[in-house]
């Protein structure tokens, strides 16, 4: 899934060694979506469940989408991204963390979809509010492309890579954590559109790892990178506008 956080879409095709990088990419995005499928239908209990093939249909397509817009300009991005999330120069906070959002993301879909099918702990939202859960994924998934678009060094890893630079243009210019600012509203927009209130708070977990996240990620920057400090005067919101 590349622009959302879930530490890389790519992860799964990393150590495929010297294979071409675009089978690389087939071959990690043919894997993360059949996860993603297995965490929703697994523990729903049946494949007849329209909304889930309705949103793994979407985040294949705009994953593999998203890879063929970036692939000649952001290659160098798309290659970083393949790489395991856990990397060397990475600050011991960020390690950890980075191992317990992706467990995190899919057991959000695996609750989301016992909630659905078995608990109905808080109810269903009507058709409506979960058309706007639809909406929120979108949105999400749009703000965190454009970051990835905007930041050639969005690697998977809290890092100094060499020749990095401050970005401020574009969704950067906002806030200063785009990407984590789209992982939101998609988050939240899943278990909507699957209809579950209670996964839509239980996003809330993830979402709070983010936060913790973007601490860690700033403060490393800031002894790291040259600018970055300035940076944070010109663009005062790390993650919403106006809020924080």
């Amino acid at each position: 899934m590349y622009p959302v956080y879930t530490g890389a879409w790519w992860g799964a095709a990393g150590g495929i060694g010297k294979v071409p990088l675009f089978f690389r990419v087939a071959v990690a995005i043919l894997f993360w979506t059949t996860l993603l499928a297995a965490a929703l239908l697994v523990p729903a209990g049946t494949f007849d469940w329209w909304r889930a093939w309705v949103l793994i249909g979407a985040m294949g397509a705009l994953t593999l989408g998203a890879t063929s817009a970036l692939f000649r300009s952001h290659k160098d991005l798309i290659e970083e991204r393949i790489r395991l999330p856990i990397q060397r120069g990475q600050p011991a906070a960020d390690k950890i963390i980075i191992a317990l959002v992706v467990p995190m993301f899919y057991g959000l879909l695996v609750f989301t979809a016992l909630d659905v099918f078995r608990l109905h702990l808080l109810g269903a939202p009507s058709a409506v509010v979960s058309l706007f859960g639809l909406a929120l994924f979108f949105a999400g998934w749009r703000i965190a492309y454009l970051a990835a678009r905007e930041n050639s060094f969005a690697s998977a890893a809290v890092k100094h890579a060499e020749r990095q630079a401050v970005v401020d243009t574009g969704v950067y210019g906002i806030v200063r954590h785009p990407m984590y600012a789209g992982a939101i509203p998609l988050l939240i927009g899943i278990p909507l559109w699957l209809q579950s209130y209670a996964g839509a708070v239980a996003a809330l977990v993830p979402i709070g790892l983010f936060v913790v996240r973007i601490l860690v990620e700033e403060r490393f920057l800031a002894q790291a990178l040259d600018g970055y400090e300035a940076y944070t005067r010109r663009v005062r919101y790390r993650l919403v506008p106006l809020l924080w």
